[in-house]
């Protein structure tokens, strides 16, 4: 076992060495670490009004400012209810980021678990894990997401958190599935066995934590995927109300877009492309990096 622990704390040792001569892979984590600290602040924000049961700035309007340029009032300008872009589009970090990480804390448990238990136990179990599965992945992605979101009766953040959560866990529960199911053959597994080890203590302790990285990639890959599934939402109307999402700044500032007012969709564009992008390339990165194959 302890052997087993070693090989995986030198694979995660080199895999940050490897990681670190990326120069691309290290501007996206930077990237990342950015945003992360405009929705963390964001959520001060929003968590400090709600508190105070106050209006926040980014909500007040003032039809004396509406469409203004960028300034150094208003960096990123006005919209078109004299509101400040850039105080609205940090707060559409904080919507994404929290659309990112709660649909994944709903996605990946139930992709790890029922993987987990359809790799190592096999027959009926894995045969009926893997039709679940596979119905699930027949549906259409982003009608059912809209069908769970708008039974609920608050289409809100929440319906935006299930509809996501509940229908992007297929991809991660196939990869684990093949990867206990590698796992499950190996020495330390089978000295586990052999010492009278419980099958769930060895499918989440020995074998879960040689396949973490597996979850930290997908992870990575499937933020972006959700904030532009949050994004498509808004823009339709169904998901987030009376928020700045992404979504429904973009669907405001395409109205004036004609007209030469670009600043507010540009902006917002802008920062939903970073924020896809360095996701993107950095789970690109990260699933190289850990490539076990790359560091025997």
């Amino acid at each position: 076992m302890s052997r087993d622990t070693n090989q995986s704390s030198g694979l995660w040792a080199d895999a940050w060495i490897r990681l670190k001569k990326d120069r691309l892979a290290m501007i996206c984590l930077a990237l990342v670490a950015v945003f992360t600290l405009l929705g963390v602040y964001g959520e001060m924000v929003h968590q400090y009004h709600a508190w105070q049961d106050s209006t926040p700035s980014y909500q007040i309007t003032n039809l004396n400012q509406a469409y203004q340029p960028p300034s150094w009032s208003h960096w990123m300008g006005t919209d078109g209810l004299g509101r400040d872009v850039m105080s609205r589009l940090i707060q559409g970090v904080r919507i994404a980021f929290k659309v990112g990480i709660i649909t994944s804390l709903i996605a990946i448990p139930i992709g790890v678990f029922l993987g987990c238990l359809a790799g190592f136990i096999g027959g009926r179990v894995d045969d009926t894990i893997v039709w679940f599965y596979s119905t699930v992945a027949s549906m259409p992605g982003l009608l059912f997401i809209l069908a769970i979101a708008m039974v609920l009766p608050d289409r809100g953040l929440l319906g935006v958190y299930l509809g996501i959560g509940l229908t992007t866990w297929v991809g991660l529960c196939r990869l684990v599935r093949a990867e206990v199911m590698k796992h499950k053959e190996k020495t330390y597994v089978q000295a586990a066995r052999a010492l009278g080890i419980g099958s769930g203590r060895i499918m989440f302790k020995h074998i879960l934590p040689n396949i973490l990285h597996i979850i930290i990639v997908t992870f990575t890959l499937r933020f972006p995927a959700a904030v532009g599934t949050e994004v498509i939402m808004s823009y339709l109307g169904i998901g987030v109300q009376n928020e700045p999402s992404w979504g429904i700044m973009i669907d405001a500032a395409r109205m004036r877009l004609w007209q030469g007012m670009w600043w507010e969709m540009t902006f917002v564009t802008i920062a939903l492309f970073l924020l896809v992008l360095a996701f993107n390339l950095l789970g690109d990165a990260l699933r190289d990096a850990l490539d076990p194959r790359l560091s025997e």
